[in-house]
Order: C-alpha cells, then structure tokens, then sequence
C-alpha cells in the first residue's frame, strides 16, 4: 500500500476546508514555513513568497535558499511564487522552479504596494487585461508547470478583476485566489465579502478566498458567507496565532494547556535560526521587531508585549524580555 502524505489527512474529509499559507515577504520563508508544519500543522499547502527579478534575467541567492529543496520538508506541498509584467521574466523563473522538481507556479497580481503596483506589477498590473494575456499564452503553452494566479479586486476599482475573466478563460488555470481587498487598501480595510462574492460563477476557473482569516470565529463567518468557497489563504492570521490553521480544522476554540510553552519553542527556533544568518545585531533586531508585531497577538496584552520587545536595545535585553514575557504568560495560564 501506497503511504498517503501527511497533508492529505484533511483531504479525506470533503466538507473541510482546504486551508492554505499565504505568502508575505520577508517573513514565511523556508524555516517558518518547516516550523508551522512540524510544530502545530494544519497548512495543507504553503506559497513561497514571490521571486522578483528586477529586469535582470538572475535568481537571487535569497530566492535559491527558499526554494532549495534540501530546505523544504515537503516540498510537493509548496508553491513558488513569481512576481513580473515581463514574457521573459516568466518563463526564465518557470524554467528556475521546472528544473528543481517544482510542478506549479504562482503569478503575484496582488502586491498592493504603490512602488510595485506604479511599475505595473502586482496588483497595478489587473487593470492591464491584455498584458496578462500576452504572459500567459507564453506560459501555459508549456505543458511542464501549472500556472495558479493570486489577485486583488483591482488597484483601484473592484470591478478590474470581473474585466480580467474573460481573458484568464482563455487558458487551463489551476485556480486563481483572490484577496477580497483593493491594492489602494494595502491592508487597513476590511476584506469585502460582498465584492468577492460577485466573482462566483463569473468565471472557469476555481477560486480561492484570501482576506482577515485571523480567528477561528472569522473564520466561520467568511465560510458561512461564502459556503461555495472551499479553499482559502492564511497569511497574517498565521503569523499572529501558529495554531490557527489546525483550530480551524479541528473546529475549536480551546488552545492546547501547554500552548505557551509550545509556542516559546516555536519563537526560540526562529530565532536561533534568523540569528545564525542574520549578519549583525541591527538586522536581528529589525527581523525580530516585525516578527513580533504579529506574534504579539498571541497575548492578551499584545501592546504591552510589543512594547517591551520594542524597548529591547540589544540582543541580550530583547532574550531577556522574551523570557519575561512567557514567564509571565506561562504562570498566569492564559
């Protein structure tokens, strides 16, 4: 008998969500990417974040790192992720992940930032429908990877992404998510079920919903909202609570007793691991401050958590106030 890989256990169970790790840079690389799926599971299928070439024709030392297969545990359950308005560009990165086993990649229509969306990439490249049509003529002509599409509503209207669907029907997507919120939003809105809604049935092509799953209780209402949407995208959410993506799938509310040990041990790893490659106490700090300002959330006090992880002025100090911080979370038993 065949053994069945272990992300499939969810699979089996038709009505459970397929539940995905959405890919933010500078923070869901390969070592917090094997520490989710070691340490508390429940991600069936992880995104790498994007490979930006910049016009050169060259894949970065950072890129190869993330996508060697010697770092990834399961590898057949990640997804490079390409970032370009360029034919080249494209297939130059098809043919990078092609040779190291990889059979799908991603194309990021989503970046909301006004630095990459002016260039017209990301998420300022949806309203430039025949653009994305010239790119993937070119890309799905080959038959060696799938091609997958990862979206806003638009840059700046939430109708751009409707008049992108009958050009994106023209090619065998694998599926195209869809984060339910324009790239002028960056991220201070809330997501607009509404909006995405108006995209079922609109087009072939499977959708996948991203957007504010942050909470078990969230979660529930997006899917109680949209029950046709089987698979969605955890980004954020993850980064605040590990444990999201299993409670999801377990369908509970209650963390684990020894929750904070678990995720003592979570933060330690990561951060052995970023100090042994970072190249100096500055960067460390810059790494660990954005890691925190997510990971504080896992506190009821996620302010003050912040704060003294903020306060911290070299390595020693923020060791300390990490210390600290558990103790006290671990002896008041949240």
């Amino acid at each position: 008998m065949i053994p069945i890989p272990i992300n499939t256990r969810f699979l089996a169970h038709m009505n459970d969500p397929i539940l995905l790790g959405s890919p933010l840079q500078g923070f869901t690389d390969f070592h917090f990417r094997n520490a989710i799926s070691n340490q508390f599971g429940g991600i069936d299928r992880f995104f790498a974040p994007y490979i930006r070439l910049n016009g050169k024709l060259d894949i970065k030392k950072v890129y190869q790192r993330d996508l060697a297969p010697d770092n990834n545990q399961n590898q057949k359950w990640l997804t490079p992720q390409v970032m370009c308005n360029q034919v080249d560009e494209f297939m130059f990165v098809l043919e990078y992940i092609s040779a190291l086993g990889y059979k799908e990649l991603n194309w990021n229509l989503g970046c909301p930032y006004p630095m990459v969306a002016k260039k017209a990439m990301g998420s300022g490249l949806i309203c430039h429908p025949d653009k994305i049509g010239e790119i993937l003529e070119k890309a799905c002509s080959q038959n060696e990877v799938k091609i997958s599409l990862k979206m806003r509503l638009g840059y700046l209207e939430k109708t751009e992404i409707l008049d992108t669907f009958s050009t994106l029907d023209a090619f065998d997507l694998e599926f195209v998510a869809i984060h339910a919120r324009l790239g002028v939003d960056l991220y201070k809105k809330q997501a607009d079920l509404e909006a995405f809604s108006t995209c079922i049935g609109k087009t072939k092509h499977p959708l996948y919903y991203n957007g504010d799953i942050t909470s078990v209780e969230k979660f529930r209402e997006i899917k109680k909202a949209i029950p046709e949407i089987q698979h969605f995208l955890i980004g954020r959410g993850l980064l605040q609570d590990p444990f999201l993506a299993k409670m999801i799938h377990e369908d509970t509310l209650e963390y684990p007793v020894d929750r904070y040990r678990k995720l003592e041990e979570y933060h330690n790893d990561l951060y052995t691991h970023y100090l042994s490659t970072s190249s100096g106490p500055t960067p460390i700090k810059m790494k660990m401050l954005g890691f925190w300002e997510y990971f504080s959330y896992s506190f009821p006090e996620s302010a003050k958590v912040y704060k003294k992880i903020k306060k911290a002025s070299n390595t020693k100090n923020y060791q300390w106030a990490v210390e600290e911080i558990f103790q006290n979370a671990k002896k008041q038993n949240y």
